[in-house]
């Protein structure tokens, strides 16, 4: 029996849910060798930490071009991308709206499709916008025994395919529903986005029997303040604004691998809102047109 979808849904919840999702997808074994570090880990967000730009609008652009969807729903997928980052809406019905269209463009396709074109998307679309400074940082925990794993509220099936392309241990990520192997277009949860984040983390240190103290995580974004917050080690990279002020408040390094950074975000919010969902839909038009 469906629920109402005016009922209230408890978002507490259903973060817990969607963090205990991310973390049993997750089917690395851990080979306890001598050299292997038992007690750490090192946890890091995707979008803006170890990638430039957000994973899912990379991914989304592939799928366009592979028809997935048409250009409208990408225009619509830009315009929220651009407004959640720039004017950091956080309430709770934004949030609901967002899990409503949330991975719906792969509905009706198999696991197995999105795991096959992720693999060419990233070639295409995201290989090219790792940070080298990222990279660098979390081959440093593998080079001591350490698992490190993305914890990203983009799909884990693409989220698997960057790990594994980069040589990371594994992906915690939103689980979307299948059934059969061909996705609903519903959520297991909510996305894995903030409070989530750290259930999914508290989850494999629980499971591998490491100590919070011991583990590090790295974030870019004040969203992620539940994850950072919970290790002994965070480091915010390429941070915001609330973050950057957090992190040099409690003492957490900050490393930030931009270039040209620009000045006076803050007081430029609206044009940078406008002027961002336009270019986009421009491009899409090109890409239309082509």
């Amino acid at each position: 029996m469906s629920k109402d979808p005016s009922e209230p849904r408890n978002l507490q919840s259903r973060s817990l849910l969607a963090g205990q999702a991310a973390a049993s997808s997750s089917e690395m074994e851990d080979a306890l060798d001598p050299g292997k570090d038992t007690t750490a880990a090192a946890f890091f967000d995707v979008d803006n930490t170890i990638m430039q730009g957000a994973s899912i609008f990379h991914l989304a652009r592939g799928l366009h071009r592979r028809k997935f969807f048409t250009t409208a729903d990408i225009a619509k997928a830009a315009w929220q991308q651009f407004y959640f980052r720039f004017a950091g809406v956080e309430d709770p019905e934004h949030i609901a709206k967002a899990r409503s269209s949330a991975l719906a463009f792969i509905k009706g396709h198999t696991v197995q499709e999105l795991e096959e074109v992720g693999e060419e998307i990233f070639d295409e679309n995201m290989a090219h916008k790792i940070w080298p400074g990222t990279r660098a940082l979390a081959q440093w925990h593998l080079d001591r025994g350490q698992n490190v794993w993305l914890v990203t509220a983009a799909p884990v099936e693409i989220a698997n395919t960057i790990a594994r392309r980069l040589g990371l241990t594994g992906a915690l990520g939103t689980v979307a529903e299948h059934v059969d192997g061909v996705y609903t277009g519903e959520l297991v949860g909510e996305m894995l986005h903030g409070e989530s984040k750290a259930v999914a983390v508290r989850e494999i240190v629980r499971r591998d029997g490491l100590v919070l103290d011991d583990c590090y995580a790295y974030s870019d974004s004040s969203n992620d303040l539940p994850m950072l917050s919970m290790v002994g080690n965070p480091c915010a990279i390429n941070p915001d604004k609330v973050l950057r002020a957090h992190a040099k408040a409690n003492g957490w390094r900050i490393r930030d691998y931009r270039t040209g950074r620009k000045v006076a975000v803050a007081s430029a919010k609206g044009a940078l809102v406008a002027g961002a969902a336009g270019g986009a839909v421009k491009f899409l038009r090109r890409q239309k047109k082509r």
